[in-house]
């Protein structure tokens, strides 16, 4: 085992020699391109650390529509798009009394301190919406109430109430990842830039070896 280990010590410090000596060879800008090409990794990482969908959100609608759109966003975010139905209730068996209807989703949303917007669209075009803020715990759910009505739409956390969110919470929450994608987007296209300017230049450029040729050729 310890064998093991020190050969492996010995790979990892034989790679690191090669791959500092090959840096060091490498014109100045091509450093600058490698340095930008690893900033701008880290971010889009970053970016995707923030975005994983690690917590889930359960909606528990009720409404009274015989048929409706329901949509729901997280942070601007479409994360659901289906469809209500509901049935027409009979009182006593035989007298129509009115139209009522249930229905259950659960949805994958990252964790963190997440606004949720929910909006019903019935089938003669009239909208309501409503919105709320809570937290989401990783590796974890929570449920929401969506009451329905053509009167209004009202959402509600259960076991828990409704939950408010701090301004700078919810600002980082809501445009951290936007931001760090756009900075690494602007990262990509200058690096992009700067290659197809300067590579045909290095492509033309006749390299030290083929000076030598030549200048041997003409002697």
């Amino acid at each position: 085992m310890e064998t093991l280990i020190a050969q492996l010590r010995a790979g990892v410090a034989c790679a690191y020699q090669k791959s500092r000596d090959l840096l060091m060879r490498m014109p100045v800008k091509a450093r600058w391109v490698m340095g930008i090409f690893l900033v701008a990794a880290l971010i889009l990482a970053l970016h995707t650390a923030l975005s994983v969908k690690d917590s889930t959100l359960h909606l528990h609608v009720q409404h009274d529509f015989r048929s409706a759109d329901l949509s729901v966003w997280v942070d601007g975010d479409m994360v659901y798009s289906g469809q209500l139905r509901g049935a027409t209730k009979k009182k006593f068996g035989l007298i129509p009394e009115s139209v009522q209807g249930s229905f259950s989703q659960a949805v994958a949303v990252p964790s963190g301190t997440r606004e949720v917007r929910v909006r019903v669209v019935s089938d003669d075009g009239s909208s309501q919406e409503d919105s709320i803020s809570g937290d989401f715990v990783k590796n974890a759910s929570r449920d929401l109430s969506v009451s329905a009505h053509h009167r209004g739409v009202s959402l509600n956390w259960l076991n828990g109430g409704t939950e408010t969110v701090p301004a700078s919470t919810g600002w980082f929450g809501r445009y951290a990842s936007s931001f760090l994608l756009t900075v690494a987007g602007s990262i990509i296209s200058a690096l992009t830039g700067f290659v197809l300017k300067e590579l045909p230049g290095r492509l033309k450029s006749p390299t030290p070896d083929s000076k030598a040729q030549s200048s041997a050729a003409g002697q």
